[in-house]
């Protein structure tokens, strides 16, 4: 089945982790790539061949304003939250885009799940996060659209995806600071459950090769890689990376962390406390390039690089050193 190159693309985001990969294996790829943002970011710069449109994505008047008489053969959409906003997309870009692609999440699957692995017709329901419970909603309007109208929508569930900026334990740089501190680190669970997790250069073989792809509209997928280690495996490479030789892991069961930190239990409950493996057939079936070729015990030493090249991006999050050391000392009072 072929697929017509160049694409006019219009990506809404474009700098954010996931996107802008994708934004530059598109270009790569020689599609004719535009971006829609609020501007430039210094962490992710586009390349020099993309067309830029700044505008707020939540002001409708600034983006119809931005994007006034422009069609485009794929609408990519990155920053829809809401299902009011997919509404207001289905009718700004019906008629105007050949494929509009959805960004929802491997998080409205079945939580907990049932069975594993995960494919694309496990049921969706989460009623731990209301994150994930408004991406449901947004595939919603996007089925009923499909359905109805034949807009011609596809949504692209990602799992854990990562670049060189975002650590994925629950303290994220926090954590490597407690490590190089001879701190110990709170571990959700006993450590063992699997997590699926996906560079951002994997993910972006996976959706690129979706665009314009006649056979993906109508239609879901999620993508990411086969790589899914321990959670004691995440933590132990990255204080590998951080040069801490043997740290030291206090496993709390995730339903304590949540009662203790409130900021982090949603996501906890609603998606890392389980494990989390991926049937990746479908996806794999119309884009067979899709494989794993970076791995977290690879990854995690570029983000400890990257961290210690910007200790301006050394934040720790004080409310969360805290409520580890209230959970260390509680687990240890055991």
């Amino acid at each position: 089945m072929s697929i017509r190159t160049p694409l006019d693309v219009l990506f809404i985001g474009g700098s954010g982790v996931i996107s802008a990969a994708s934004v530059r294996r598109a270009v790569a790829l020689g599609h004719r790539v535009t971006v829609l943002n609020r501007g430039t970011s210094t962490t992710r710069p586009l390349p020099p061949e993309v067309e830029t449109l700044v505008a707020d994505v939540t002001d409708d008047a600034a983006v119809d304003a931005a994007l006034a008489g422009r069609d485009f053969d794929v609408v990519a959409q990155f920053r829809a939250f809401t299902p009011d906003h997919v509404a207001r997309d289905v009718t700004r870009f019906t008629d105007r885009a050949g494929q509009y692609l959805f960004i929802s999440s491997a998080s409205a699957y079945q939580t907990p799940p049932n069975r594993l692995p995960m494919t694309e017709s496990t049921p969706l329901r989460n009623p731990f996060w209301q994150y994930s419970r408004d991406k449901i909603a947004c595939e919603d309007v996007l089925v009923r659209a499909y359905r109805d109208r034949g807009f011609p929508a596809t949504v692209v569930r990602p799992s854990h995806t990562y670049d060189r900026t975002l650590i994925p334990t629950t303290g994220g740089w926090t954590d490597v600071a407690r490590m190089r501190a001879g701190k110990p680190v709170v571990v959700h669970g006993d450590g063992t459950s699997l997590w699926t997790l996906t560079h951002t250069d994997d993910f972006a073989v996976g959706f690129v090769g979706l665009l314009g792809h006649p056979a993906a509209v109508g239609d879901s997928f999620h993508i990411m890689g086969t790589h899914a280690p321990t959670w004691d495996q995440v933590y132990r490479w990255l204080a590998r990376a951080a040069g801490v030789d043997e740290p030291e892991l206090v496993h709390v069961a995730s339903e304590t962390i949540a009662h203790a930190l409130p900021d982090v239990g949603p996501g906890l409950l609603g998606d890392k406390a389980h494990s989390m493996v991926f049937d990746c057939a479908k996806v794999q079936a119309l884009v067979p390039e899709l494989r794993t070729t970076i791995t977290y015990d690879q990854a995690a030493a570029e983000q400890v690089a990257w961290y210690d090249a910007h200790p301006e991006a050394q934040v720790v999050d004080d409310v969360l050193d805290v409520g580890f050391d209230v959970l260390v000392a509680q687990a240890r009072a055991v």
